[in-house]
């Protein structure tokens, strides 16, 4: 008797499986009729066996991933607050985003910084304040969010200017521990597809590396948006996660830790039918979590048309709650090890990624081609194809451009602007916008409203 149950069965190779699919088509092509090329350039086929698998080690989390609340520093109190009912419901980090110096022992005040990791996002840069920071909480949990080049990206201009902002960036550096954050997410919800921004983030991430030096490289980290491609968004990390080792490598470092944070985009979250948004965050998440994210961060189903509200919050906490204790993805970081499929996909996307990371390279590097308008027009072309697939119903988002609810009204439910605003400033570069797929059948929608 056989030791193991599918000894029993004859093993079938792929070239059989493959003559057998080739005789059901009955003289179709089985290049034209059952693959299919993604907007990446990837190639799916119909099925996947084990001689798909490349056996590549990706580094995983040691641990399960965190449950992080992210809160608007306004009034320090009432942030501290937000924070301290957040940890006591479950989660177990806390990102406090900032637009200007605040006072840190109120906004602190009871938080466990040994057991809590704390990320502050600044939309300004201040190094003495941020070194004070960083020294009152003395965490190694502790990450600062900076990305001058990613500021540089998003809104034409530096802080102030390249000499200025490197040197705050410098001496924020030498003091503090994990201090910069490389800004995928920027790339993603401006509409870059997923070569280009696993690309563009390697080579962003190789600017501060070459700035920087090699010695500084664990003190960068990852800011993830996650896109509604289950599967490849999976890959995307895991890719990520191969691409920086590989990268890091060069440099003569192995075995360093690469941390994620991630949250679902706002690319695809619609104005109209708005609560089919908590589904495309669950899956969004769970991407996240398989995918090996170390935290991950939800977005409220209303984000985009209402403030920041309790209901909102505590929904978007639960399910990655559920997510973690009831559907025992805790510690699934390694989960799709092994999976043919998304092996296949993974080594698909870190190679079309590593040829424009070189591509960029060659041609002066990352900056240089932002400079130049190179990186945006590439993305505003990826951008536009993504909406015209929408356009067609190709791309479809429910509720919106498919199966729309015609008695669904939301003009008097606007607490926040949800479009793309006008920026009338003179910039360096031409900047990056984010924006939603479907703003221009929303915008279409809410003005019959008003007749």
């Amino acid at each position: 008797m056989s030791q193991f149950l599918f000894d029993e069965f004859e093993k079938i190779t792929p070239k059989a499986w493959k003559q057998k699919i080739q005789v059901d088509l009955k003289g179709a092509d089985y290049n034209d009729t059952l693959l299919w090329k993604t907007n990446e350039g990837v190639v799916v086929k119909p099925f996947y066996t084990s001689e798909d698998r490349t056996n590549h080690t990706i580094q995983s989390p040691k641990e399960g991933f965190n449950i992080c609340q992210t809160i608007f520093v306004d009034d320090e109190k009432i942030a501290n607050s937000l924070a301290i009912d957040a940890l006591k419901r479950g989660a177990n980090s806390i990102q406090f985003k900032a637009d200007k110096v605040f006072d840190y022992p109120i906004l602190l005040k009871g938080i466990d910084y040994n057991s809590t990791i704390l990320y502050f996002q600044f939309s300004f840069l201040n190094d003495d304040f941020q070194i004070e920071l960083s020294k009152f909480i003395n965490s190694e949990k502790t990450y600062f969010q900076n990305d001058i080049i990613g500021h540089l990206a998003e809104e034409g201009n530096w802080f102030n200017n390249l000499k200025d902002d490197y040197q705050k960036l410098d001496n924020i550096v030498n003091h503090t521990n994990s201090c910069i954050s490389v800004s995928l997410d920027l790339y993603q919800n401006s509409g870059a597809n997923i070569t280009q921004q696993l690309a563009y983030t390697l080579a962003h991430a190789n600017e501060y590396l070459n700035h920087f030096g090699s010695e500084f490289a664990h003190k960068i980290h990852f800011y993830f948006s996650v896109g509604a491609n289950y599967f490849f968004e999976i890959a995307k990390f895991r890719a990520f996660r191969l691409l920086w080792s590989t990268l890091l490598e060069e440099y003569g470092i192995v075995n360093l830790d690469t941390h994620i944070f991630a949250q679902p985009s706002l690319r695809n979250k619609t104005l109209y039918d708005y609560n089919v948004n908590m589904l495309r965050t669950t899956s969004e998440c769970m991407s996240a979590i398989l995918g090996s994210a170390n935290t991950v961060s939800n977005v409220s189903y209303d984000a985009i048309y209402h403030k920041s509200n309790e209901f909102g919050e505590r929904i978007a906490r639960n399910q990655l709650l559920i997510l973690q204790q009831e559907s025992y993805l805790g510690n699934a970081q390694d989960f799709t090890d092994g999976s043919y499929y998304i092996e296949a996909i993974t080594t698909q996307l870190s190679e079309k990624a590593l040829e424009i990371f070189k591509f960029i390279e060659k041609s002066g590097g990352f900056l240089n081609q932002l400079k130049s308008g190179v990186i945006q027009k590439k993305i505003n072309e990826s951008d536009r194809k993504e909406k015209e697939e929408f356009l067609e119903k190709e791309l479809i988002l429910v509720g919106t451009n498919l199966q729309q609810n015609k008695d669904d009204k939301m003009q008097n439910n606007l607490e926040l602007y949800p479009f793309v605003k006008q920026r009338n400033i003179k910039t360096l570069i031409p900047p990056l916008t984010r924006n939603r797929i479907s703003e221009s059948i929303e915008k279409e929608r809410l003005s019959l409203e008003k007749v």
